[in-house]
């Protein structure tokens, strides 16, 4: 892996910061690649409870790498389309290792968060910004549409004509206005934003994995389901949760403080 995704571990929570702070932390095709295979690790580690994503410098994002654009349209005619297509689908595979993470994902927003970037902060399950942060679905302004999850994850958050307001117009949301309309969680001052993000996640990392991710998966399918498949889903979640370790070790030390 090189140095434009680094990803650090301390107490349980991993930190992924996106890391080419000369360019605010645009996403190219490199870091695309890089971007997967850091979150595949994540998924695969038992010994990371949460995971806080974060961008390097005075951004979170930027979006997709301009200059990157500018190589792909000197591509032949017949070419653009297809490289288009493969692009997406990495793009694709990484937004969903993040919303599918089998643990809590919270994104650190320090900074700009626009375009894909913005996408990116918006595939975790909460966003923490700091007060310099702002938000841009800026893909109109380019030419092109969101393509990193925004039009499945932003009307979930804010509701769907806030989300098309935002999307058309493709102006800028300040951190106040963000925790407003529930584009984001939380803000805090940006001088404890990298303490508090890892704090909450170290908070949510203390219960059962195997709850969590159960619990996450369920909310994850709720908007989609009825209520009876919601149902059903949760029971066999519970069936599962009976079984672990943790559910077991919860109802003995309950019994036993209940009856000292």
């Amino acid at each position: 892996m090189s140095d434009a995704i680094l990803l650090s571990t301390q107490a349980g929570v991993a930190t992924l910061t996106l890391n080419r702070p000369a360019v605010r932390n645009a996403i190219d095709d490199a870091m695309r690649g890089e971007m997967i295979a850091a979150l595949e690790a994540v998924a695969a580690d038992p010994s990371i409870k949460a995971l806080v994503v974060t961008g390097a410098g005075t951004a979170f994002c930027a979006g997709g790498d301009v200059r990157g654009m500018q190589g792909r349209l000197a591509a032949p005619a017949e070419e653009v389309a297809i490289n288009g297509w493969r692009r997406q689908a990495r793009t694709h595979r990484a937004v969903t290792l993040l919303h599918q993470m089998p643990k809590p994902v919270i994104a650190a927003v320090n900074g700009a968060a626009a375009g894909l970037g913005a996408d990116v902060a918006l595939a975790c399950d909460l966003i923490i910004a700091g007060e310099r942060a702002h938000f841009t679905m800026s893909f109109l302004a380019r030419g092109l549409i969101p393509d990193g999850g925004g039009m499945y994850f932003l009307p979930r958050r804010v509701g769907l004509a806030r989300a098309k307001e935002l999307v058309f117009t493709a102006r800028r949301v300040a951190a106040a206005e963000a925790l407003a309309i529930g584009l984001a969680d939380r803000v805090v001052p940006d001088a404890d934003l990298a303490t508090a993000a890892a704090e909450w996640a170290a908070q949510m990392g203390t219960h059962s994995a195997a709850a969590l991710a159960l619990a996450k998966g369920t909310l994850d399918r709720s908007l989609e389901s009825s209520f009876e498949q919601v149902l059903a889903i949760g029971s066999q979640s519970q069936a599962i949760c009976y079984t672990t370790a943790e559910h077991r070790a919860s109802v003995a030390a309950f019994l036993e403080k209940s009856t000292s």
